[in-house]
């Protein structure tokens, strides 16, 4: 059971307080998902079940006196296992009339005859009943707040073998009782302490907020309990970016709640305006959206272009400065704006473009500034654990802060600038956007045959799993190297 929840957990590693707004990302982990989570948690089970340790039996009937020692379990079938949702608590791992298979050392004096030997016995009938409760506690993380187990094994058998083994057979049924009943004892103390302890403790090592890059990190709190339903467990994350210098300059959401309708993959993500909004707001306010084109940044063909557009400006400021090089700085000058629809998703931009002249050995003169609106279509796209999202410029247009007439004499820069912007400011964005942000999700586990609903307001990523590691192999891994604590 706990492995199937520790799958859960690192999709899912983080909580906040109270749904006081709509969630900037949701994820649904559907019944199908589950269905390939039961394979890894029968393995996960049997690991810990085939550590349980079993204490020293010692006894006397009539002339008998025996010692049991080392008690293995070599083998668990759990070929009868189930996983389900239960629907407003959290998951249920059950196992019904699977069997166990165990050996262990004897050493009996009958008389003054001495006896040491193995025994294989096997316990049939094993029942497992094991339910989790999910929540987020105080810090913001997702935690098992109870775990319920009930365990029980109908019957066992033992094989002796030695020179008495046909004389004291009768033993095996004294032995294999209490074998019985110290396993029984054992079993849901084990899921317990595995549930509650290791996986508990893994969940604090993940950080609620973790840095995208240099310049921005994202929250991945939940701003509720997990809702569970017979079909599906859902999230509901705050997915918010955030600028690193200035964590707590955040911008408010209002964008429409995304919705998950879908059952028919493994897992869903969905994704609010909001979710791209604030990532575009935490690198404004990160000041990465700026650029001074200037010298060999600036093309031939673009300075000529400047120099005739202004050179009446520069003879009336001074006619020295005709040939002193000539910059342009652009500045995005608000939050981006993500607009998602079901046609796609486009981000409109505006920046202020001042046209300056550098005179050596003084301070840079304004020859003129314009305000540049730009809107950008935006593909999103996730691969492995990572969501990135592509730029493409769609319309651009400029004019003059100053008056109509210079928004005329603009005209002939409008390509100009519009190729400098294909050539410069996109690049600069899609270098940021192109890396890409990680979904929580643990070393070993990846999305797989990706498929990206656009809907009014978010989007949904329909997604399947694929494991490449084994439950105890991500436990032992960890959290990745490249999520680090904000």
């Amino acid at each position: 059971m706990t492995s199937c929840l520790l799958s859960l957990l690192f999709l899912f590693p983080l909580v906040s307080t109270i749904k006081a707004q709509p969630a900037g990302c949701k994820i649904r982990i559907t019944d199908r998902g589950l269905d390939m989570l039961k394979f890894e948690t029968q393995k996960f089970v049997a690991e810990e079940l085939s550590n349980i340790s079993m204490p020293e039996m010692k006894g006397k009937e009539g002339r008998f006196q025996y010692t049991i020692t080392d008690v293995k379990i070599t083998e668990l079938n759990l070929a009868n296992a189930d996983l389900q949702f239960i629907p407003d608590v959290g998951l249920l791992f059950d196992v019904q009339n699977s069997s166990i298979s165990l050996t262990f050392n004897r050493r009996v004096l009958y008389w003054f005859f001495y006896d040491t030997g193995n025994i294989n016995a096997s316990a049939d009938g094993v029942d497992m009943n094991t339910a989790l409760t999910l929540i987020r506690d105080v810090e913001g993380r997702l935690k098992i707040n109870n775990i319920t187990c009930d365990a029980n094994i109908a019957k066992m058998k033992a094989k002796f073998s030695g020179t008495l083994g046909r004389v004291y057979d009768f033993l095996a049924s004294l032995l294999t009782t209490g074998m019985r009943f110290l396993l029984n004892q054992r079993i849901c103390p084990a899921l317990d302490h595995a549930a509650l302890v290791h996986v508990n403790q893994l969940l604090e090592t993940i950080p609620v907020r973790t840095e995208v890059d240099e310049f921005i990190g994202i929250d991945y709190a939940l701003i509720d309990d997990p809702v569970v339903t017979s079909r599906s467990l859902d999230m509901y994350f705050k997915g918010m970016f955030f600028d690193l210098a200035n964590p707590n300059e955040t911008l408010v959401n209002d964008a429409v709640d995304p919705v998950i309708k879908e059952y028919d993959r493994m897992v869903y993500l969905a994704l609010s305006e909001y979710f791209f909004d604030s990532g575009m707001f935490a690198y404004y306010k990160a000041g990465v959206f700026q650029m001074h084109i200037v010298n060999e940044k600036m093309s031939k063909d673009m300075e000529m272009l400047l120099r005739t557009t202004y050179f009446g400006a520069l003879m009336m400021l001074n006619p020295a400065w005709v040939e002193s090089p000539l910059s342009l700085r652009i500045a995005v000058n608000s939050n981006p704006k993500t607009t998602i629809k079901t046609s796609g998703a486009t981000v409109h931009m505006t920046a202020i473009v001042q046209v300056m002249v550098l005179p050596p050995g003084q301070p840079p003169v304004q020859l003129s500034s314009m305000t540049m609106e730009a809107k950008f279509n935006a593909k999103v796209s996730m691969k492995g654990k990572r969501l990135a999202v592509h730029a493409d410029l769609r319309r651009f247009k400029i004019y003059s802060n100053q008056s109509a007439l210079e928004s005329l004499a603009l005209i002939p820069l409008q390509a100009p600038l519009k190729a400098i912007m294909q050539m410069s400011v996109v690049p600069l964005i899609n270098n940021y956007t192109k890396k890409g942000v990680q979904i929580p999700l643990a070393d070993g586990m990846d999305f797989i045959e990706e498929v990206v609903e656009y809907h009014n307001g978010f989007i949904v990523i329909g997604a399947n799993l694929h494991f490449t590691k084994g439950l105890r192999e991500m436990m032992a891994a960890g959290i990745p190297a490249e999520q680090n604590t904000v």
